[in-house]
């Protein structure tokens, strides 16, 4: 599947707790963010919060139209919750901080139902992850992108500095896993069906 002509690029980061935890974000990953936009920016950047400084929004500006959550450590005047339409699919963005337990999918999954969402992106757990669960109607999908700088948290003592891609064409989605300076994974999903 051939996915560059009228693709939505959507950059998904966060948990960074810049300066408490780490310095900046990583220059590995400002160099990729580069080249992915050299022709183009991001049509949005995802952020699951715990910035912990406002100047993080800026630097993310300058890749796309950013769209960010307040995460437990953040003390900004930043919304819970963010519903974003790309196309055909619903992208719900939260930090996770309510879910105990960290990242349980249940509940994700609950809160993705309420707000009718596709895809879900949550952060606060500083692990990169994608679950599914079908559905009649679509396939559900929860992203963590994990933490941008490697920082420690709640449920991880050392951890590798990650974040996701994902391009979304029509009902499909490919979802492109970077940690620590290479693509770890990589998925294809139809995310809506055919009807």
């Amino acid at each position: 599947m051939e996915f560059r002509e009228g693709v939505k690029k959507i950059l998904v980061i966060g948990d960074f707790h810049i300066p408490e935890r780490a310095d900046r974000i990583p220059d590995w990953i400002i160099d990729i963010l580069a080249k992915e936009t050299k022709n183009g920016k991001f049509d949005f950047v995802l952020c699951t919060g715990d910035l912990t400084e406002e100047k993080i929004l800026k630097e993310l500006a300058n890749f796309g139209i950013v769209k960010y959550v307040k995460g437990n450590m953040d003390y900004l005047n930043l919304p819970e919750r963010e519903l974003i339409k790309v196309g055909n699919v619903r992208i719900l963005l939260l930090h996770g901080s309510e879910v105990r337990p960290r990242g349980d999918i249940k509940q994700l999954d609950e809160i993705r139902k309420k707000e009718d969402a596709d895809i879900v992106v949550h952060g606060h757990t500083h692990k990169m992850s994608l679950e599914k669960i079908e559905t009649k109607d679509r396939v559900a999908v929860f992203i963590n992108p994990g933490t941008a700088t490697g920082a420690w948290g709640g449920s991880s003592d050392e951890t590798s500095q990650t974040f996701v891609i994902i391009e979304i064409k029509d009902n499909d989605a490919r979802f492109i896993f970077f940690e620590d300076g290479k693509i770890k994974k990589e998925e294809v999903l139809c995310i809506r069906k055919k009807r």
